[in-house]
């Protein structure tokens, strides 16, 4: 028996209590910091009362954590590129991938009231107003030099060089992503050319988030990485135990989401095989189906892969591969789906994104870092596209259609891939980046990152309260 309860229990007993053996059980169950309190205020309602003993209905009542029936539990996946993928060959498959991003991106920025004057990039550059026109493009590139900034914008019609020379313009096109569409205001200037005053994003609208009507809780991990020697296994069953516990919060846990990288694969990086538990993808995933189905059946689960799993790694991704592991696929609580995906968990839309880009914006973006994964998840919002940057480190298929654009607005963005957990919130939107369950490895001790695993984020789905489980209290997570 741990001191705490028996600490609780003793209070209870030298106050003329008894303990009914079923009440002994969920006290078993209850969090040691909250024993005494709950143990406390039960005797003293009950002692007003002149009735000396606590029973299982006692504390079911106290704690809230009766079966509830009218708590809902509906998963529904609004969006799962995996059966939309055709992807298409070389050049032209590309050309129809970029003109898919600028004409979804287009629809997008059309809602602005400045687009009602929004010219082709071709008639304002034939045109050479001296008067303020809108044009909208992708970003093709953007210098600085001599306290000038240059920036050209491509639309289907051609391309234009816009110089910049306002400082506060100057920081906020320092921000731009490479691919990402934008559009500016322009006038033309015989000595300078086409000078730009304004650059709008087609970003996310102010907006009140969709609620749960019953108060259902969604639990947000990622990157597991199941197989490597650094996996934190002790500490995910942990928590994977908790969820079955008399914890009025589990109780009401409804819907885990998996960000990706549910297992560490095979051959992902250099002399990776010296780095696993578990040498073949098969025994990885064998491991998660085991671990994830000790989950109570009544909670919905979403699994989506990330860099590290099974399958194609370029983006998107369709959902891991159902031939390496069938029994994740075939579970009736179990949602396998692409990268990126949204969700609807009881009308809240969650959009779901490994953040393999975040390694390109972080890279590429003064001011940002892995450190703090919310303020790049805020960029991905403005550009309204999951991974705007072409040509660099996260590979992108030449997809004939766009699937990274977000055309809808989440309610919650749900990213993972960098191990550090963060929460925040932008414009009505909670950003959950969800951390990891790994320790530090070799790999990110060499380069200065330093994760913060074993932490679960759980979400109650009505108030959009967020809550922690830390499993990390007692673990290492650093190497020294």
């Amino acid at each position: 028996m741990k001191k705490e309860l028996s600490v609780a229990l003793d209070y209870a007993l030298t106050r003329g209590f008894q303990i009914h053996p079923g009440a002994f059980e969920i006290l078993e169950g209850v969090d040691a910091e909250k024993l005494e309190s709950i143990i406390k205020e039960i005797v003293r309602d009950k002692t007003k009362q002149k009735l000396f003993q606590i029973n299982q209905n006692d504390l079911e009542t106290y704690l809230g954590i009766k079966d509830d029936p009218t708590l809902q539990a509906e998963a529904v996946v609004l969006f799962d590129p995996t059966s939309k993928i055709t992807t298409g060959e070389g050049t032209k498959g590309y050309n129809a991938l970029f003109v898919s991003r600028f004409n979804k991106l287009k629809r997008i920025i059309s809602d602005r009231p400045e687009a009602r004057t929004l010219r082709s990039i071709s008639t304002a550059r034939d045109e050479k107003s001296e008067k303020k026109a809108y044009v909208c493009g992708l970003v093709m590139s953007r210098s600085s030099e001599r306290n000038i900034t240059k920036v050209v914008l491509e639309d289907p019609s051609g391309t234009i060089e816009g110089i910049i020379f306002d400082a506060d313009l100057q920081k906020t096109a320092g921000t731009l992503l490479t691919d990402q569409l934008v559009m500016a205001s322009v006038v033309f200037d015989k000595k300078f050319g086409f000078i730009i005053r304004e650059i709008i994003a087609p970003d996310i609208p102010d907006m009140a988030a969709n609620r749960s009507e019953s108060e259902a809780y969604a639990v947000f991990l990622s990157d597991l990485h199941i197989g490597s020697k650094y996996f934190m296994e002790k500490e995910l069953v942990e928590f994977v135990s908790w969820l079955s516990s008399p914890d009025p919060v589990a109780k009401r846990i409804r819907f885990v989401l998996i960000g990706g990288d549910l297992v560490d694969g095979v051959g992902i990086y250099p002399n990776q095989d010296r780095e696993l538990v578990c040498q073949t993808v098969e025994e990885q995933l064998a491991k998660a189906e085991e671990i994830i189905g000790r989950i109570p059946e009544y909670i919905k689960i979403v699994i989506m892969p990330g860099n590290h799993d099974p399958g194609r790694r370029a983006l998107p991704q369709p959902a891991i591969p159902k031939k390496y592991n069938a029994g994740l696929w075939e579970r009736e609580n179990i949602s396998m789906v692409g990268n990126p995906a949204t969700v609807s968990l009881n009308g809240v839309k969650v959009t779901m994104f490994h953040g393999q880009s975040i390694d390109d914006i972080v890279k590429t973006t003064p001011g940002l870092s892995y450190d703090r994964p919310a303020d790049v998840m805020k960029h991905l919002l403005r550009a309204r596209h999951m991974s705007p940057i072409y040509g660099s480190q996260t590979p992108i298929a030449p997809e004939t259609e766009d699937l990274l654009v977000m055309e809808d607005v989440p309610d919650i963005f749900h990213v993972g891939h960098v191990h550090r957990m963060e929460v925040d919130r932008y414009r009505g939107v909670l950003l959950v980046n969800s951390g990891s369950w790994q320790k530090q490895t070799p790999f990110q001790a060499s380069v200065g990152m330093v994760p913060n695993p074993g932490i679960a984020v759980l979400v109650n789905l009505k108030t959009f309260k967020v809550f922690t489980k830390d499993l990390s209290v007692n673990s290492d997570n650093i190497l020294q």
